[in-house]
């Protein structure tokens, strides 16, 4: 490892001494000749680019190339093109022509933050996700971005996985695909398996952290996920990726696009399938999935009809692994019944229009529609017929009141609804303003199914044992404004509104009846500031969230009382900046929570984490984010976050089975760590770039020590872990093809062994001094070293 390191230096050293040069120029719009801020600029081929500044003036420096050609563009603005031989001395200008279409990007502002906007947030384009993307979920490919742990239930990052930002699980990461919620609507989780391969129809992404800014769907608890499907391509075109790798790992997806047809018109589609053997015993996954959009694009309006769907069967591996495992057999999968698995197929349909009314005013409306269908099944020995209302079996003098059982635990959920927003803007600029909102209706079934037994007396197959029902109306309308006070200085206001009414009904999982309705009335309020000078901009903003419980809080929670909503107070203040081949964001966040739903390190019996309410608790940290061109063909990358992350009180409670009668015990802590609420987070790239068509990428991660529990207990913990990835990238353009590229991925390099999730329970026995205090942890493993090949061709 030091050697690797003695050679990059050097040749770091070496590449810097080469010949280097500048160019100068400056963009305004053609009609006004008033400059264009934040534009962005780039010479094609080189990985050498910028935005430019309040001026509209930009720079490019450190240029090798005799022969560049600069390319221009700019929301709402046709983009350009001019080739020059280098040196250069006369400063460039861009005139950019408005477009005869109206951007598609505007089907996504209401919801995302600006430059302006005083919060903390990434921006992820296309070209980043396709160099990342092999076929891993979302989760995954977003690992390297600022304050994120991923995980992967297989252990190879296809089938189930999940990402935490902030120490904040998917519950509380609110996320949208063109503005229109994702997040299941009782348990608020987000289950990228039902998505496969969907980072191959993503325009872009942007990820705020914190509370943000007002958006549709479940409440912003830790950050937010605003997906952009992808926008209208002017040609025609085709494009096959196929890959392969470690454990059976297989991708084929095919894409093609029909170009703008009659200067209105466009379709795009895309199929895909990805099987993997994971890294697990057993856990397989099969998965495909389809999108298609079509559009009619005019010069004021924008109506595109999105659909896509994704089918999974998963074997399961939600038991873990446990600790008296890890060294030696970190493969077992406590699962052996042949069709232990998870069977699902989520289906949307999205209806969208963008339309421009007047010079100042543009509007989006959106119709969509959800269904959801699946179950798992699993094997189950000797379960009490009791278990499933059912009357013991008799057979001669024998009574039996057990059997093994197969069952099937099902979901059919239907969620359709609308969101919309009307979009003022001045005609000075100083003022944008939004007002939105949106209604949506989640119809969810929830049954189980016997479809055999050992001993099956009168049953039937199929029979369901349990069966309820839940309806869940949520509605918010919102209003946002930003308002430019003095050149530079900007003003945020943002107002958001919030009903729930969700009832639900019938006979659950474990026998009971659960009835009741739930109503909810939260406001969201958000204030603060920004301020422009130069290429750097400085923020803070003051953002309030309520969140009501999940379905789980109400139906599987031992504790008796009911849960109660949480609230989140959330300060940030940052810096974002750009200064020639240095851009940086750094910032400051603390979160102050009343009475969160705090994760316990317990799981119910489908892997879902258990919460309970504590009065007070926090999160506060600060974040780095950057990357310097170090020369023309060296890049580096990287940002880390330092946080603390508190509880002010909490109880355990310890089931006691050391005497005859059961009881539980309650441990109370203060200041204690909040369960997989990391203090180190950080991840680093290094960038190779030694011609035009070859890239190669070094990508480290650290994570530091995760507590299973809320009690600070190390030997409840998830290990420090550091890791290193290999990402080598070779493009060209071949005769037949518009482009040809191949990506080798090397996953965990240096074969670290490391588990960056889990759980942990403890209970008491009967022990020599009375009782003895017994914990059992398990884990997630991930793979060791192991690769991902992909070959694209493009048409």
């Amino acid at each position: 490892m030091k050697n690797l390191w003695l050679s990059l230096a050097f040749c770091l050293t070496f590449t810097a001494a080469f010949a280097q040069q500048q160019i100068k120029g400056k963009v305004v719009d053609q009609s006004t000749n008033s400059p264009l801020i934040g534009a962005s600029v780039w010479a094609e081929g080189t990985g050498r680019g910028t935005v430019t500044d309040m001026d509209g003036k930009f720079v490019l420096a450190r240029l090798t190339d005799e022969k560049l050609t600069i390319r221009v563009s700019y929301l709402g603005y046709e983009s350009v093109s001019q080739e020059i031989t280098l040196p250069y001395a006369e400063e460039l200008l861009f005139s950019l022509e408005s477009k005869d279409f109206l951007s598609e990007e505007f089907i996504v502002s209401a919801t995302r933050a600006s430059e302006s906007t005083p919060t903390t947030f990434k921006t992820i384009d296309k070209a980043e996700l396709e160099k990342r993307n092999l076929g891993q979920d979302i989760p995954i490919l977003l690992n390297y971005t600022p304050s994120v742990v991923s995980h992967s239930d297989a252990g190879a990052g296809v089938g189930y996985t999940g990402l935490r930002i902030r120490g904040s699980d998917q519950t509380r990461i609110n996320a949208t695909i063109n503005g229109i919620p994702l997040n299941d609507a009782e348990s608020h989780g987000v289950f990228w398996v039902n998505m496969p391969d969907f980072a191959s129809s993503v325009e872009n992404v942007q990820i705020q952290r914190g509370v943000g800014t007002s958006t549709n769907g479940a409440a912003t608890f830790g950050a937010s996920l605003n997906f952009q499907t992808d926008t209208r391509k002017d040609e025609a075109y085709a494009e096959i990726d196929n890959g392969f790798g470690s454990f059976g790992t297989w991708r084929h997806s095919v894409k093609a696009g029909t170009g703008l047809l009659n200067n209105r018109f466009a379709v795009d589609a895309r199929l895909s399938k990805i099987t993997s053997d994971g890294f697990v015993d057993r856990a397989f996954s099969d998965l495909s999935s389809w999108f298609v959009s079509g559009g009619y694009y005019g010069e004021k309006s924008v109506i595109k009809l999105v659909s896509f769907s994704g089918q999974e069967q998963t074997y399961q591996s939600w038991w873990g692994l446990p600790e008296d495992k890890l060294e030696n057999d970190r493969t077992w999968n406590y699962y052996t019944y042949d069709n232990e698995t998870d069977n699902y197929q989520q289906d949307h349909y999205q209806l969208i229009y963008t339309g421009q009314v007047g010079s100042n005013w543009k509007t989006n409306l959106a119709l969509h529609y959800t269904y959801g269908r699946g179950y798992y099944e699993q094997f189950r020995e000797e379960d009490d017929f009791g278990s499933y209302n059912l009357p013991n079996v008799t057979i001669g003098k024998e009574v039996i009141s057990s059997s093994d059982i197969i069952r099937r635990r099902w979901l059919d959920n239907d969620f359709y609804g609308f969101v919309g927003s009307v979009n003022y803007i001045s005609d000075n600029g100083k003022l944008d303003w939004i007002i939105g909102g949106g209604a949506n209706r989640y119809d969810g079934g929830h049954f189980g199914e016997i479809i055999w037994a050992r001993f099956a007396g009168n049953t039937n197959i199929r029979d369901r044992y349990y069966d309820n029902n839940a309806i869940k109306d949520d509605r918010n309308i919102y209003t946002k404004a930003t308002y430019e006070i003095s050149p530079g200085l900007n003003i945020f206001g943002d107002l958001q509104l919030r009903g729930i009414n969700y009832s639900f009904d019938g006979v659950n999982d474990d026998q009971r009846i659960v009835t009741g309705q739930e109503n909810y009335t939260f406001f969201n309020p958000k204030f603060g500031f920004s301020y422009e000078k130069g290429n750097q901009t400085y923020y803070a903003s003051y953002a309030v969230a309520n969140r009501e419980p999940t379905r789980s809080d109400f139906t599987d929670n031992p504790i008796t009382e009911v849960p109660r909503p949480e609230r989140l107070n959330n300060i940030e203040a940052g810096v974002r900046a750009r200064s020639g081949d240095f851009t940086y964001n750094a910032n400051f966040y603390y979160m102050d929570y009343k009475d969160q739903l705090i994760l316990t390190g317990q799981i119910n019996d489908v892997g879902a984490y258990i919460r309970e309410n504590v009065a007070s608790s926090y999160r506060a940290g600060i974040e780095l984010d950057g990357a310097y061109q170090l020369s023309p063909v060296w890049t580096l990358g990287g940002n880390i976050a330092f946080s603390q992350n508190k509880i002010a009180e909490f109880t355990e409670y310890i089931d006691d089975y050391s005497v005859e009668e059961f009881q539980q015990e309650a441990f109370t802590y203060t200041d204690t760590d909040i369960a997989f609420s990391p203090n180190v987070v950080g991840s680093a790239i290094i960038e190779y770039n030694p011609t035009k068509n070859i890239s190669v990428n070094w990508l480290s991660k650290y994570v530091g020590r995760q507590f299973l529990d809320n009690t600070s207990n190390v030997d409840r913990s998830l290990d420090a872990f550091f890791t290193n990835d290999l990402r080598i990238s070779y493009s060209a353009q071949p005769r037949y093809f518009k482009g040809l590229e191949v990506n080798l991925l090397i996953n965990n390099i240096f074969n670290e062994m490391y588990e960056p999730n889990g759980y942990t329970f403890s209970y008491f026995v009967p022990g020599g001094n009375g009782r003895e205090l017994v914990t059992e942890n398990f884990y997630y493993p991930q793979a060791g070293t192991n690769f991902l090949l992909g070959l694209s061709l493009k048409f």
